[in-house]
Formats: C-alpha cells, sequence, structure tokens
C-alpha cells in the first residue's frame, strides 16, 4: 500500500489540503492520503492555535473522502518533530511504502525542520507547486542540498518505489490558499 504523509496545523483545514490530497493520489498513484494534524508546530505561534479535537473534527469533515484518512498520531506517540513521527512509522508500519506530501512554501523554509536532512534520507518527499512560492522553494537551501535527488515530473508516479533520498516537484494545481491567510481574514474557521 502506498500512503502519502501530509502533516500540518490544520489551522484551520481547507479545501486546498482536500485538493493537494486528491492531486498526490492522482499523480503519485497514492491508495490512501494521512492528514496527520499536529498538537503544535515548533517553528509556528502556538497562541493562534486552535484546540486540537477542534482542528481533528474539522479536518475530518472537510476530508470527506474514504481515501483521506485524518489522524493525530503525533499527539499518541508523543513526538513533537517529523522526523521523529517517519522513524516511527516506517518501524511500525515496514510493509506500507510512504511518501511526503509538502507544498513549496513548506520547501521554502524546510532548511529550519528539526533534522531535516535525516526526514530526506528517510522518506521520499513530493513536493507540490504552490504559487507564488515556487521559484524561492527551488531555490531554497533545502532544494539546492537535494538537487541530486529530485526526480523529472514524469517519473511522480514511481516516488514511493525510490529508496530516499528522493523528491519531486509537482505543477498543475495551483492553489494559493493557505491556513495562514485565512486566519488573518476574519479570524473565522472554515
Amino acid at each position: 500500500m502506498r500512503i502519502g504523509l501530509l502533516g500540518g496545523s490544520f489551522n484551520p483545514p481547507h479545501t486546498a489540503h482536500r485538493a493537494i490530497s486528491l492531486f498526490a493520489i492522482k499523480r503519485l498513484r497514492l491508495d490512501r492520503v494521512w492528514w496527520l494534524v499536529t498538537p503544535g508546530n515548533p517553528l509556528k505561534d502556538k497562541r493562534t492555535l486552535h484546540d486540537l479535537d477542534e482542528r481533528i473534527a474539522a479536518a475530518r469533515k472537510l476530508a470527506n473522502d474514504p481515501r483521506i484518512q485524518v489522524s493525530c498520531l503525533e499527539s499518541v506517540i508523543g513526538t513533537r518533530y517529523t522526523v521523529d513521527t517517519v522513524r516511527y512509522l516506517r518501524r511500525r508500519a515496514s510493509t506500507l511504502r510512504f511518501v511526503w506530501i509538502m507544498g513549496a512554501d513548506n520547501l521554502a523554509q524546510f532548511h529550519r525542520w528539526q533534522s531535516w536532512l535525516d526526514i530526506a534520507s528517510e522518506i521520499p518527499i513530493a513536493v507540490i507547486d504552490r504559487p507564488p512560492q515556487s521559484f524561492r522553494a527551488l531555490a531554497s537551501p533545502a532544494a539546492q542540498a537535494l538537487a541530486r535527488y529530485r526526480l523529472p515530473e514524469n517519473q511522480a508516479r514511481t516516488l514511493t518505489d525510490h529508496r530516499a533520498p528522493a523528491w519531486v516537484f509537482l505543477t498543475g494545481l495551483k492553489l494559493s490558499l493557505s491556513s495562514t491567510g485565512l486566519r488573518n481574514l476574519d479570524g473565522s474557521w472554515i
């Protein structure tokens, strides 16, 4: 089974999360996408973070597809960093083939993530184009450091078959919606 992992605060979850997931299922030939709703992103301000149960409930309502499963795994297993979550999943579910899914905005600051090179060495990564972040993302320290492991986009469907490090940049989905933008708009949810 091929599983895409989409981690995030989902504060709030929005239609771009769903669109990215469905896009990844199609382009990467995934069986499922798991939304890993984090208890708290170490790189973000926790003062604007809604309750985990609230975010989980909103994410489940929005996902509305049997191929998208919403999880609070990090809260259950007590991990704070993506690298620990990925290692946990690879140990506990070694028969599954995982790929990490992130938007181009996350690739742009991936080098700030705890043990980001270890993450790249543990799991293939699919980066989804998110205008206007694309050029900044592809010029980022992480993209430059991992450049030799980048697959051509026409090989995206084989990403889960590649040993990490391996990554692909997927174009074609042009959504600039973000949770931060939604919160800043009027402070409301969904």
